[in-house]
């Protein structure tokens, strides 16, 4: 991964692929939570600003966190694929939910 100027560049060595997309600074540069049950965790706890949940993760596994969110008036970005979460996330694998807390 290498950041230019707010732009991820990722290359995926196994498909030989680069994927571009805009860093997103309130989750990359944020104090975060990073998963469906610490994610719930801090939106129960009054401590998400924002949930951002990945467009491409299972509609049923999203569906309690996005309830959630509704009850609770939190936000959520539906904008980007797990493994774009993943990379702003700093962790190894996709990310279906995260949230930036307090």
């Amino acid at each position: 991964m290498v950041e230019c100027q707010g732009v991820l560049l990722f290359l995926d060595s196994i498909l030989g692929e680069i994927y571009i997309f805009m860093d997103i600074p309130e989750i990359s540069d944020a104090k975060k939570v990073v998963g469906l049950n610490q994610t719930k965790k801090a939106v129960n706890n009054g401590k998400a600003k924002k949930v951002f949940a990945a467009k491409d993760a299972d509609e049923q596994f999203l569906l309690q966190i996005k309830r959630l969110c509704e009850d609770k008036s939190v936000p959520v970005d539906e904008t980007m694929t797990m493994a774009e979460l993943g990379l702003l996330c700093k962790i190894d694998v996709g990310c279906a939910v995260c949230a930036a807390v307090d």
